[in-house]
């Protein structure tokens, strides 16, 4: 069995089991409720259908996203994932606006609860069950990256957090004789928006596209770097299409004595290593040369470097290399996101080195800061 395999089956169990909890628990609650007229519990039953009808909606989107790539689709269904994370939190938005909405109308025209021994007993299993299944769902999440059981996890925590509330509200009303039902449940219902709207900005930023972990950063770099003929890694770029699946490129700095051929088989070797490791697949990987045999160019390489990097939210200088018979130099530049205006960092930069060497022509090229680890 495959690590992609082995994850979606980890998946799918721990859906499985929320599904079971879930229905369950709604139905017990919704009994209760409804013969104890509580418009809390009634709304904490139809809150647990929708962690229900969730933990589902992960089950088919992990099924969807492991299907093999295919014409249309060349770098496969991996980001299905984050659709189906997209709609389980569109589902706890729409509990949550449900739960405030019924609330208020209890405000308005209130019925007074009728809480038994029975109802607070279930309740408060309820709320045990809730936080050992919200624990564990979240902690396979973490565990095999996945977005959907993340969210189903934190959802399930605020179950426990709800149901304890419903039980102090219960208290109340016994000892004091208040009730405050239908306001538990307008602000049970607000808390649940308020999920609702993180766990989909959370979501929405990973289909925008996110830096890359940097742990993995460093880790690829590192690998590249570990090839004797490799003097530095640079500009690497990771495309994500599903959790843990990445496609991605990088610049390598050589010795400008390399052949093509010699140049072909240090970069497969790069591409397999990089795989094998770190299940990564460099689509692109592009080349740098540096000098070896100028010295006047080495120090050249050393003095553009202390002007560039002088200016600031100038990061790092790489990919140097000096042709002093036709006064030719290139070398590109990482300029901040921080940098105010970027290209006019920029312009300085070239502006300083143009002075320092008037009669050379220049190709420096502005790189974006795309893993902040330089």
């Amino acid at each position: 069995m495959d690590t992609l395999d082995k994850r979606g089956r980890i998946i799918i169990r721990t859906s499985v089991i929320g599904i079971l909890a879930n229905v369950a628990l709604a139905a017990f609650k919704a009994v209760v409720g409804l013969a104890s007229n509580s418009i809390a519990i009634v709304m904490d039953a139809v809150n647990n259908l929708s962690d229900a009808a969730s933990s589902v909606i992960t089950i088919v989107g992990t099924k969807l996203a492991r299907k093999e790539a295919d014409r249309k689709h060349p770098f496969g269904y991996g980001r299905i994932e984050y659709l189906s994370a997209m709609v389980i939190s569109l589902l706890v938005l729409y509990a949550g606006v449900t739960a405030f909405v019924e609330s208020v109308k209890k405000i308005i025209t209130p019925d007074e609860p009728d809480y038994g021994t029975a109802s607070l007993v279930i309740v408060g299993v309820a709320v045990v069950v809730k936080i050992v299944l919200g624990r564990y769902v979240k902690s396979v999440g973490k565990k095999v990256n996945s977005d959907s059981l993340i969210n189903s996890g934190a959802d399930a925590l605020l179950d426990s957090v709800i149901s304890a509330s419903t039980l102090v509200a219960a208290a109340i009303f016994l000892i004091f004789g208040v009730s405050l039902e239908a306001w538990l449940g307008a602000l049970i219902g607000l808390v649940i928006v308020k999920s609702g709207l993180e766990m989909l900005k959370d979501t929405l930023s990973k289909i925008l596209g996110e830096r890359a972990d940097t742990e993995l950063i460093l880790a690829i770099k590192d690998t590249i770097r570990s090839f004797p003929e490799v003097r530095g890694a640079y500009d690497l770029v990771l495309h994500n299409y599903g959790p843990d699946s990445y496609h991605g490129s990088v610049h390598v700095e050589v010795a400008d004595t390399f052949t093509a051929n010699e140049l072909d088989r240090l970069l497969r070797r790069v591409q397999i290593e990089v795989y094998k490791k770190h299940e990564v697949l460099l689509t692109a990987i592009g080349v740098y040369s540096y000098n070896t045999s100028d010295p006047d160019a080495i120090a050249a390489r050393e003095k553009v470097a202390s002007l560039v990097t002088s200016i600031p939210h100038v990061l790092q200088m790489h990919g140097f290399y000096m042709d002093q018979e036709n006064k030719n130099m290139r070398f590109d530049i990482v300029i901040s996101f921080d940098a105010e205006d970027r290209r006019k960092t920029y312009n300085e930069a070239c502006a300083k080195v143009q002075e320092a060497y008037p009669g050379y022509d220049l190709q420096i090229a502005m790189d974006m800061d795309f893993s902040e680890v330089i």
